[in-house]
């Protein structure tokens, strides 16, 4: 077996990180057998060095090595893609084209970003992967296919799982071994390592002077968190390579390179999840909020009706009160259908406080409301339905609208006071 120190040497790897080492091993580990392999980690990280690791040193590495990057595929021809199509499947298919899964067959197949596939293409790859099977697009005839597959994702996995953006089963035959590759800023130790090498790599390449970092620069590079990891050091190395005159690099040169230097503390992450249903829920909150509002003003106002002798202005106050309980939006807000509720049960709700009333009243007023202002109140309704329907020749939508509530609710209350 191929040892750590060789094999990094082998593909260019550059690091003594423990984890780093560790990932390593386990993929010299599981080279030699069949087992698919996911492999996690951020992007930028260098997970694209795993599979071909994998490749080179198992059985299959005379067979063709083939990366696929899912999430630059269009949804329309993945599964063309991956699994090929006859012709005439779908406009545009003029022959008969061979996918990635039956060219490479004997080989192996890397499929980074997998966790960008669409759900329909997960199905056809599951059966791959349970009995090398595969059907091309617009064709009957299934296929047989023997590859490995290694993926890599940057994306939480479980999450994706939970979202149902991801099916959990293809999720546990794509991980039967899983290989994490630790970020940059976990790998501190590395990073200088890493920054020499491009340094030196692109003084070759330009034809000039290697730079170097002094001691603060050095810190400063240390120091730096790295959200980009590999990928964005090797940029900046490349940029200070072409554009700096002085190839000796201090901290306040290198800060110009480095985008929000003035901010490297540890990001922080909300315990709190989101869901999918929280503008749901706050807008049934409100509404819900708004109709015990309406409630307690429609009972000031029963009040107000009672004490004024049902004045004018009051009455008017009051029947726009009651369009506004029945109003159309608030009902498509919810959700669901008005209950049914009668203004008899609404004005029961509460009655007025002990402070306007003495003692010996309080149930004489529960009666009075109950046998008298609750009958006012769907006689004042009824009335309000019966000249809005007069008025617009018994066209239910019109009324509907003039008096603010839907059409449904208005049939129903036509239904109750058999109008």
């Amino acid at each position: 077996m191929e040892s750590v120190q060789a094999t990094k040497q082998r593909f260019g790897i550059i690091g003594n990180d423990p984890i780093l080492n560790r990932s390593i091993e386990k993929a010299i580990q599981v080279a030699p057998t069949d087992i698919s392999v996911l492999v996690t980690g951020e992007s930028g990280v260098g997970k694209e060095s795993i599979p071909k690791i994998i490749h080179s040193l198992s059985h299959r590495k005379h067979g063709k090595y083939i990366a696929v990057n899912c999430g630059a595929i269009p949804e329309g021809t993945i599964d063309s893609e991956l699994f090929g199509h006859e012709k005439g499947a779908f406009t545009g298919a003029t022959q008969t084209r061979n996918g990635y899964f039956e060219v490479a067959d004997g080989g192996t197949i890397f499929l980074d970003e997998v966790g960008e596939l669409p759900l329909t293409t997960q199905v056809r790859l599951l059966r791959v992967l349970e009995n090398g099977e595969f059907i091309k697009v617009g064709s009957s005839k299934v296929q047989k296919t023997d590859v490995r597959i290694v993926a890599a994702t940057n994306v939480n996995m479980f999450e994706a799982i939970k979202k149902e953006k991801f099916r959990e089963d293809l999720y546990y035959r794509l991980s039967t071994v899983e290989i994490f590759l630790p970020p940059l800023r976990d790998r501190k130790d590395d990073i200088h390592l890493l920054f020499r090498k491009f340094a030196s790599d692109f003084a070759i390449k330009y034809k000039m002077p290697t730079i170097r970092l002094s001691d603060d620069a050095v810190l400063l590079l240390e120091k730096y968190r790295w959200s980009g990891n590999i990928r964005q050091l090797r940029n900046i190395a490349e940029q200070i390579s072409v554009l700096e005159q002085n190839r000796n690099i201090s901290s306040m040169a290198l800060k110009g390179y480095l985008p929000n230097t003035g901010s490297n503390l540890p990001a922080v992450i909300s315990d709190k999840k989101d869901s999918d249903f929280s503008n749901e829920r706050e807008i049934l909150y409100k509404v819900l909020f708004d109709m015990k509002n309406d409630l307690n003003d429609l009972k000031k106002l029963t009040m107000e009706l009672m004490q004024s002798g049902n004045s004018t202005e009051v009455q008017k106050e009051h029947e726009g009160l009651i369009r506004k309980i029945y109003r159309e939006d608030e009902e498509d807000e919810i959700g669901f259908d008005e209950p049914e509720t009668s203004s008899r049960e609404v004005l029961q709700i509460d009655g007025p406080s002990s402070t306007s009333l003495n003692e010996d009243d309080k149930y004489h007023f529960a009666e009075e409301i109950e046998e008298e202002e609750t009958l006012s109140l769907q006689d004042k309704e009824l009335e309000l339905i019966k000249k809005s329907l007069e008025r617009h020749r018994g066209k239910r939508k019109a009324a509907a609208d003039e008096l603010g509530i839907s059409e449904r609710t208005l049939y129903r209350k036509i239904k109750l006071y058999e109008l």
